[in-house]
This record gives structure tokens, sequence and C-alpha cells, in this order.
């Protein structure tokens, strides 16, 4: 029972760092990366889907992206979607290709954009010691059943605290690593 609820903790905690990779991907730096469109949804065929599922996404240099529509009537619909995007993108076009220059970042916007990391991170350590709640709370339960003993109970919530430390650490370093890429030129 114990295991159980120690894996269930585990799990949830590694897709709270997966969500945290994912928005700090979203996070612009003064480069181009194809995952910075991940979350753009196109109309097509009367279903809105993620960019990549109608288009070639690709980096064409430093600071360019390049589109490629699969259909040549998708080219004014994906437009649109940039800029109805909270990216602050303008794409070009040229024939059925799409071109979105990636502008270099201000100073004080990279302050912003670190701003914003810190608060991403703060809710993924967050959202880590919500679960170990929960799982201190699910070791309290089986105690009060006499499903287990108090030592069990403290044991099984040291090995959570320990679970816990381990991913608030791997928090800490997703989020030097994008203040460091944050702050590159």
């Amino acid at each position: 029972m114990i295991d159980e609820i120690n894996k269930d903790a585990e799990i949830r905690m590694g897709k709270s760092i997966e969500s945290l990779k994912l928005a700090f991907a979203k996070m612009r730096t003064g480069r181009a990366n194809a995952s910075l469109l991940d979350h753009i949804k196109v109309s097509y065929y009367g279903n809105d889907v993620p960019l990549s599922q109608c288009a070639n996404v690709s980096v064409a240099e430093a600071r360019t992206l390049t589109i490629s529509p699969w259909e040549k009537e998708l080219v004014p619909v994906i437009e649109k979607a940039i800029m109805r995007s909270d990216l602050g993108l303008n794409p070009s076009t040229a024939g059925t290709t799409i071109r979105i220059s990636i502008p270099p970042l201000t100073e004080e916007r990279r302050k912003d954009m670190i701003k914003v990391a810190r608060a991403e991170a703060e809710n993924g350590r967050i959202a880590i010691r919500n679960i170990r709640r929960d799982a201190n709370s699910d070791f309290k339960e089986l105690l009060k059943e006499k499903e287990i003993t108090e030592d069990e109970e403290r044991s099984a919530e040291e090995g959570v605290q320990k679970l816990t430390d381990r991913f608030v650490a791997e928090v800490e370093t997703l989020l030097t690593a994008k203040e460091k890429d944050l702050m590159e030129i």
C-alpha cells in the first residue's frame, strides 16, 4: 500500500516537472526554436489542431522560423493564429512559406521573462509540495485504519520527503538553466 502511494506521488511529481518544462519551452529567448509555436492551434477542416499537425515548422537561421503548410489554403489561417497568439510575433509570407523573424529581447524584457520563469518554478514547487501533502495524508489515513504502524508511517513520510527534495532540486536546476538562457545575448 505504501509503495503504491509512493509510486503515485513520484508519477505526479514527474508530471509537474514535465508541465514546468513545457511552460519554459513556451518562453521566448533571443533564439528561434520550433517549440515556441507548439501551443498555437489552427482551424483545420473545422477542428482546432496544433500547428505542427498541419505544417512543418523549422528553424531556418538563428533568429528565423520557417513554416511550410501542407495545404496552400492554410497560409492565411496560420498567419492569423500566430498574430492572435501571445508571442508578439509578426509573420511574413512568401508564396506558401511563412517566415517569422524573432526580434532580440531587450534587457527589460529579459528581466520580465525571468520573473515569469521564477513564478512558473514556484508554481511547480507548490504542486510538488501539494503532492507530498496528499501522500502524507494517505499515510495518516492508513495509520488511522490500523493498516500500517507508526514506524511504517514515519519511514513512508521520510521517503516522500526525499522524493519531494529530489523533484524540488530538479525545479531549481531547470530554473537556473532557463535564467541563464534568458540572459544570454
